[in-house]
């Protein structure tokens, strides 16, 4: 509100002491209404920008997707931690396997092999098989046992108790005629080279023609070898 004048002061005076007045205080000269306070001070306001309709509504959807993902998160459970698994080693040391190769082979005697070896692998170890010798007595895809024998070239052992079964003379290898009684490694390759040079014996009586086979020898092998 406006100071009042003094009586004495002329209107110069008054007016110039009003615009001092005014200058020192702005608020002065506003009318007390309803921007002003109880003193005649107007009043400040907070004018916010105003927003569209579309933007009032996208802002209420976002809040609201806000409001409704933070319930979701706050109200789902812990993920439980995973439950910890033993790690079991499932390698295993081979086996070892020991045989015995025996027969027409470069070495014969004891070999080690791992387990899932097969014959030829431990006929191998052996030095391998002399040549000229006959395997057809013998699988080299067979998978080895522990503590067996492999004969190489021989003729196969009868089974206990068993009536000893008759070599083929056309097909025995030297090395077999040789473990024949009364035939020693000579006569035994004359009946290799005989069978060779004439073919295939028609009866066992024509071991006859063989240099060293005489009656006595050849009625002991009519009992051991047939054709």
């Amino acid at each position: 509100m406006l100071p009042r004048p003094h009586p004495a002061d002329s209107p110069s005076e008054r007016l110039a002491a009003l615009a001092a007045k005014v200058r020192a205080d702005p608020t002065l000269v506003y009318a007390r209404s309803e921007d002003s306070d109880e003193h005649g001070k107007p009043r400040r306001r907070l004018h916010l920008p105003r927003l569209p309709r579309r933007g009032l509504l996208a802002l209420g959807i976002v809040v609201a997707c806000t409001v409704i993902g933070l319930g979701s998160w706050w109200q789902s459970p812990a993920a439980e931690p995973a439950p910890a698994v033993a790690l079991v080693s499932t390698t295993a040391a081979a086996q070892e396997l020991v045989v015995n190769v025996v027969g027409e082979v470069a070495t014969p005697g004891l070999v080690t092999v791992t387990s899932g070896a097969r014959v030829a692998d431990a006929v191998r170890l052996a030095g391998g098989i002399k040549p000229g010798t006959d395997l057809h007595n013998l699988n080299l895809a067979r998978k080895l046992v522990d503590g067996e024998q492999i004969a190489v070239g021989l003729p196969p052992q009868a089974a206990p108790g068993a009536a000893p079964s008759k070599l083929d003379l056309n097909a025995a290898t030297a090395a077999e005629l040789d473990a024949l009684p009364g035939v020693g490694p000579v006569t035994a390759q004359r009946i290799v080279e005989h069978r060779t040079r004439k073919g295939p014996f028609a009866s066992v009586d024509r071991l006859r023609e063989v240099e060293g086979i005489g009656d006595t020898k050849l009625a002991k092998l009519a009992e051991l070898v047939h054709t």
